[in-house]
């Protein structure tokens, strides 16, 4: 299975908070079949424990430490905001969440960290018109 493929990607998406945004990030990993339902709860538990704020308009939601059995395959999925939310204090248009097997998302994060390491890249990914001019931009990372 691809770990990002166009179903996985929301372009222009319209969410009102860093909840509503992991809650939807998480439901394209159990949608598409990456993760358990559970998984989200473990999402929002992460989220209680350390921010997945990251900088660059980026917020990179996954699960806990003992959320591993509830990932069946590696995951993304992709949100594009239609317009900044608040993340703890900080602005955030770019919503990825991870769903890493054993210890895959430690690549898959360090990836996504040089992919998305500049902020003018990431307001070009922005402005996308197409999943596949997001998978293009990801095109590292779904290796």
């Amino acid at each position: 299975m691809m770990i990002l493929k166009p179903e996985n990607i929301k372009l222009k998406k319209s969410v009102e908070s860093s909840e509503g945004a992991i809650e939807e990030a998480g439901k394209i990993l159990v949608e598409e079949g990456y993760v358990k339902k559970n998984y989200v709860n473990k999402m929002f538990e992460r989220e209680e424990v350390t921010s997945t704020y990251m900088g660059n308009l980026l917020a990179i939601p996954h699960g806990t430490e003992n959320s591993k059995d509830e990932v069946f395959e590696s995951g993304l999925s992709i949100l594009l905001l239609d317009q900044e939310i608040d993340w703890g204090g900080n602005p955030v248009q770019l919503v990825i969440g991870i769903a890493g097997k054993d210890d895959d998302h430690l690549e898959i994060l360090s990836k996504i960290a040089i992919a998305c390491s500049e902020e003018e890249n990431i307001r070009a990914l922005l402005r996308s018109n197409s999943e596949e001019e997001v998978l293009n931009f990801f095109s590292e990372v779904n290796t």
